[in-house]
């Protein structure tokens, strides 16, 4: 019993050393931050004005966001028009939902694809003249990059134009689409990065519920962009939409104008052989008048027919067309986005404090002990 109780007080006693010698450590340091106050003031100082001029350098950003609601999916069973079309075209209909291939659940995908793009480049925007206007290629050639981009790229723009000396290369335009592939200058490509960076598409899965974000330096041409977006990607997927029924249209009006013809011509021959032959009442004229009435009436129910089917085939494609419902339009914003002055301000005051304390505590004595290191050895 004895050994134990000295075992514990023995115990208590190191506790308490620790705890003491924590204590001195924590004064020695706090000591050592109030010497060195006047350092530390100006380090914050230092790390104010940075803070300043890394918020004046960075330009100021505006963001627009637009919420589309487009139609969901649509049952095309035996409903509607569409079950009007199979009664008049005799073709079977499946009681479940088609799937199209291009929706509004890849608006995403749509609006960062390099078509996409490019048409959006070519959108007018307005500028400070009333009577004049740039489009979105040109604007974006005069926004403004931080000076640190002119000193991070002046290697390479030193680079290529060594190599433009020693080459003698043609310039490249674009020549657009070209049997499924396109070609594009590099100013063109940098443009288009530039875009899928500055625009973020986001969709709901289960509500289809469309977010259109994009950020610029101007508010009025970030909305004006923004509204371009939403019409261009609406523009996009209905025209995907009823390009099939158009083309059964299209197919219905040629077989409309060939069965019309058709009709036309036997109901000519069949009016000028009954004036021909008015006065006669052979068998033989009668059969021939018979036959004559016949095609004249198939050709007219084929005829009624294909009236009918293209009625129907104009009206699907109206029935084709998606429907898209703005929740929430571009509004041009009247604050910038993104961080401001006063958090580069406290951000860059408090890391130059922390640096200069860990030099001055710790970092000075690690790079006196590495250098007496390398003269021993």
């Amino acid at each position: 019993m004895p050994e134990q109780q000295l075992d514990k007080t023995s115990l208590t006693e190191s506790r308490k050393k620790q705890h003491d010698e924590f204590e001195i450590d924590l004064m020695e340091i706090l000591r050592k931050i109030i010497f060195i106050r006047k350092t530390l003031y100006k380090a914050a100082g230092v790390g104010l004005l940075i803070g300043v001029i890394i918020a004046l350098s960075i330009p100021k950003l505006y963001t627009v966001n637009v919420m589309l609601s487009p139609e969901m999916g649509r049952n095309k069973g035996n409903n509607g028009l569409a079950g009007l079309d199979a009664s008049f075209l005799g073709s079977p209909t499946s009681g479940g939902d088609a799937t199209d291939a291009l929706n509004a659940f890849l608006s995403s995908d749509i609006v960062s694809s390099t078509p996409f793009l490019l048409k959006l480049l070519a959108i007018n925007i307005p500028t400070m003249n009333v009577n004049t206007s740039m489009d979105l290629n040109t604007y974006l050639d005069e926004q403004s990059v931080p000076w640190w981009s002119y000193v991070i790229g002046l290697p390479n723009l030193i680079t290529n134009g060594i190599k433009s000396i020693f080459t003698d290369e043609d310039i490249k335009n674009s020549k657009g689409e070209e049997q499924g592939t396109i070609e594009l200058t590099k100013e063109q490509s940098t443009k288009i990065e530039i875009l899928r960076k500055s625009i973020a598409v986001k969709v709901d899965n289960k509500t289809a519920i469309t977010n259109v974000t994009i950020t610029l330096q101007n508010p009025k041409v970030a909305a004006i962009v923004a509204d371009s977006i939403v019409n261009k990607l609406q523009e996009c997927i209905i025209a995907y939409r009823i390009s099939k029924a158009k083309e059964d249209c299209a197919y219905l009006e040629k077989l409309f104008k060939e069965r019309q013809q058709e009709y036309y011509t036997a109901q000519k021959k069949y009016a000028n052989y009954v004036d021909a032959h008015d006065n006669l009442i052979l068998q033989s004229v009668r059969a021939e008048q018979e036959r004559l009435q016949s095609d004249m009436s198939l050709a007219y129910q084929v005829y009624s027919q294909v009236a009918n089917q293209l009625q129907v085939g104009r009206a699907k494609v109206q029935e084709e067309k998606p429907v898209f419902a703005v929740v929430e339009p571009a509004v041009i914003p009247l604050q910038p986005s993104g961080v401001g002055m006063k958090i580069y301000i406290l951000l860059f005051s408090v890391l130059s404090v922390i640096c200069t304390m860990g030099w001055l505590l710790i970092g000075r004595k690690v790079w006196a002990s590495l250098k007496y290191e390398i003269k021993r050895k």
